[in-house]
């Protein structure tokens, strides 16, 4: 991390933001998945905002994986 002197002269931490980036990129991805996915407005709507939470949905489905969860018989 960066630091960056403010003007009364105290140091504050600053990042890069490349993780903003990623994140930003992948909320546009999920945005365009959910969509795509979605029939009615309101799954439309919903998918907006899972759109915010995508990492939720990665985690989980990662931590699924992981841990040997018995797939879905559909």
């Amino acid at each position: 991390m960066k630091e960056k002197k403010s003007k009364d002269g105290a140091a504050s931490a600053t990042s890069m933001g490349s993780g903003d980036a990623v994140y930003g990129l992948g909320m546009i991805g999920a945005w365009v998945y959910f969509w795509k996915v979605s029939d009615t407005p309101a799954d439309k709507a919903v998918g907006i905002l899972k759109g915010f939470v995508w990492p939720a949905f990665l985690v989980y489905e990662a931590f699924s994986v992981v841990a040997g969860r018995p797939e879905s018989s559909e």
